[in-house]
């Protein structure tokens, strides 16, 4: 078997909104941690999982803009964060090095199931929150990270906004397609503001031309901890968002790899590794891993 740090340097250009990275077993001890790069792997013939082990490259749609999760730093040219490590893992099971072999694909939250029907990526890593109605249309794996959602505000609102009962009629920003957007409305009373990215809501809410950004607080935290003298998070999560792997509906094959793969990374400490190394740097201790969902 072999490893390669998570967190390689890239080497492929930027193109089409598809990031290419590659792997440097020379990386700094500080580059995250390790992952195993199975040389041996054997796998039903005719599966998904022969299929790209045998072409040797994997297409993963992920997010770019959240902090902690899936970020693209300024000039820089991979992602790195939680569900960045997590797909590596997954890719490294496959016998995928991440030496140009993963193809990291933007995803917003709205083109997430698009983007696994019409075949444009092969998984999806990005805050994909599992529920009955995307497992409809999509299959999800997992979970493996449950989070809650909650309120980013002004600091100088934070008095006044200090949960979701003080949303009615509050214009509320999240991305178009997220289930946090739904539930401040349907349940809550705020006045949707949707937007294509996270990023643009905060830099909206900075504006002041929407008085809220809600959704995930792992993602929260990371706005909140780059401009701590503007924004705070506010109130105790109000859901519970159980964060899965896209894959193609009706591979069952695919998702118990996929299972496996993940149940594999808890048990060994991988996994918490990841969190560590990603958004445990936000001080937040190392939660337990979650019970993952049969396959069926």
């Amino acid at each position: 078997m072999r490893f390669l740090r998570t967190q390689a340097l890239a080497t492929g250009a930027v193109l089409a909104l598809v990031l290419s990275a590659c792997g440097d077993d020379t990386a700094k001890e500080d580059a995250g941690p390790s992952v195993e790069v199975k040389d041996d792997t054997q796998f039903p013939e005719g599966s998904t999982m022969a299929k790209l082990a045998d072409a040797g490259k994997v297409t993963i749609g992920v997010k770019v803009d959240q902090p902690g999760l899936g970020f693209l730093e300024p000039g820089a040219e991979a992602p790195e964060g939680f569900d960045i490590e997590m797909a590596r893992i997954v890719a490294g099971a496959l016998g995928i090095e991440d030496d140009g072999s993963i193809e990291w694909k933007e995803t917003i939250s709205d083109n997430r199931e698009p983007f696994l029907e019409g075949g444009k990526v092969d998984l999806v890593f990005a805050s994909y929150s599992i529920t009955d109605e995307r497992r409809q249309v999509v299959g999800q794996a997992g979970p493996y990270y449950v989070t809650g959602q909650q309120l980013l505000v002004r600091e100088e609102d934070k008095e006044k906004i200090t949960g979701p009962d003080d949303l009615k009629g509050v214009k509320v920003c999240s991305v178009e397609g997220s289930t946090s957007l739904a539930t401040v409305q349907d349940e809550y009373g705020a006045s949707p503001s949707p937007r294509g990215t996270y990023s643009e809501c905060v830099e909206e809410l900075k504006q002041k031309t929407v008085d809220v950004v809600t959704t995930d607080g792992s993602i929260l935290l990371g706005y909140a901890a780059e401009a701590p003298d503007e924004l705070e998070v506010v109130g105790k999560p109000f859901s519970e968002e159980r964060y899965g792997v896209g894959y193609e509906l009706g591979d069952t094959e695919l998702c118990q790899f996929i299972s496996d793969t993940l149940k594999a990374s808890m048990e060994d400490g991988t996994w918490a590794e990841a969190f560590e190394a990603t958004l445990g740097k936000s001080g937040v201790e190392t939660p337990e891993p979650p019970a993952l969902d049969e396959c069926l």
